[in-house]
């Protein structure tokens, strides 16, 4: 795995807000790896890097917005030569309550317009995602609540208490994910106990 993609918005309105659980879990790598971010216009992301040693690897925070996320992708890949196959996509997942995570290859994009757009750029669906729970408004005590307004909100406390703990779990699989050892890594990350908020 060569490439890391966190999917979120940038600035300080949405840090906090579900839709960007992805950038949560890819801020958790770069500091277990003691790297920092910097911006690169080039690829109109935030870009971080380290090495392993399987080789090296990219962490990215598209600044595009989540709907166009694919051209920030797409030109890093691009201009590494890094297969869509060695990129994991790390995503809020309506789909999975908070504190669950789930990881896979390919298959469809759950509606999601970040894995839409990078599907897009990328041009195959191909590609690794770690999906991260975060309830769905139908599920939680937000009945009733558009989804777009129920993702770009914060999450309760215990809630967010759960997805803290799901992506240390999911940190604790890095070294197999970055070694490719993809069927170890799901086993540990599917099989911890996902109690539902």
């Amino acid at each position: 795995m060569r490439l890391l993609v966190g999917l979120g918005n940038p600035g300080a309105k949405y840090e906090s807000t579900r839709h960007n659980a992805g950038f949560w879990w890819v801020d958790r790598v770069a500091q277990a790896n003691k790297v920092s971010w910097r911006r690169e216009s080039r690829f109109q992301a935030q870009v971080s890097h380290f090495s392993t040693a399987e080789g090296d690897v990219w962490l990215v925070k598209p600044e595009t917005f989540m709907n166009l996320s694919g051209q920030a992708v797409a030109s890093l890949a691009n201009y590494y030569k890094i297969a869509a196959d060695q990129v994991l996509v790390v995503h809020d997942e309506l789909d999975l309550p908070a504190g669950a995570m789930k990881m896979k290859f390919g298959g469809g994009l759950s509606g999601h317009n970040g894995l839409r757009s990078i599907a897009a750029c990328l041009n195959t669906q191909d590609f690794w995602r770690l999906r991260l729970g975060i309830s769905h408004p139908r599920d939680s005590q937000a009945v009733g609540q558009a989804v777009v307004d129920y993702v770009l909100q914060s999450p309760r406390s215990e809630e967010r208490s759960a997805i803290d703990s799901a992506m240390q779990q999911a940190l604790k699989g890095l070294p197999m994910i970055l070694a490719g050892e993809m069927e170890k890594a799901m086993k540990q990350l599917h099989t911890r106990d996902q109690t539902k908020i």
